[in-house]
């Protein structure tokens, strides 16, 4: 499995780090909630490790942000040292698939990744998004608009995945920055310039608009957009 760990304890994130990587596992790292948030926006990974207490942003805001304004369904196991059922029901309201209470066991932590990552393999086999008649074959990078082949730069091309994924959700404005530039955003217009070249590549007359824009708020792509 292609495995984020989201974890602030450099301890921690190099012991889980060497325990999965040596059962064959790819591992990222992040180590504050912004940056993690970033990765899982801008990787597919098959289960996210995610630490509730995180600088920068907690892993509650954290898998909120993935699950409502992103609309990303990567599992995620979130490590937790409070062990009240509050707490738990708390992270999984948020959107966690399930949670360990800290200390855990190695072997616990790989079979509840293994059984969260289970339970979404067949949305996660699915590599070509839809929208209508647009669609977005991920393995090859291709993007069709029925008949039409769309060429796109590397970073509309990230914001067409995330708007599709999100499909038909609403994704704002911060997210849609963060999954390109992190906690460095450009100036204001720089993701304006990069929809704009979106919305010429994929809604060219005669074609039915798919991308909208919600002022405000943020940006969607659904067969339904320009009503």
């Amino acid at each position: 499995m292609r495995i984020l760990i989201i974890e602030d304890n450099r301890d921690i994130a190099a012991n889980l780090t060497d325990f999965l990587s040596a059962r064959a596992h790819v591992i990222d790292v992040a180590g504050d909630g912004i940056g993690g948030l970033h990765l899982a926006l801008t990787h597919d990974y098959d289960a996210i490790v995610l630490d509730l207490m995180l600088p920068g942003m907690d892993g509650l805001a954290l898998c909120r942000k993935l699950r409502g304004e992103a609309g990303r369904q990567t599992p995620v196991l979130m490590l937790t040292a409070r062990d009240s059922i509050d707490d738990k029901i708390l992270g999984l309201e948020a959107g966690a698939d399930d949670y360990v209470v800290k200390p855990y066991a190695l072997r616990e932590v790989e079979m509840r990744l293994k059984t969260i990552s289970r339970r979404m393999q067949p949305q996660g086999l699915a590599r070509t998004l839809r929208v209508g008649d647009l669609s977005y074959d991920l393995e090859i990078y291709r993007v069709m608009r029925g008949e039409r082949r769309i060429e796109l730069p590397p970073i509309p091309l990230k914001l067409l995945e995330l708007l599709m994924r999100a499909s038909p959700r609403l994704v704002a404005r911060q997210a849609m920055e963060a999954a390109v530039w992190g906690d460095s955003p450009p100036d204001s217009d720089a993701l304006k310039a990069h929809l704009h070249i979106l919305r010429s590549a994929i809604d060219k007359p005669p074609d039915k608009p798919l991308l909208r824009t919600v002022r405000g708020i943020g940006y969607q792509i659904a067969a339904d957009a320009s009503a």
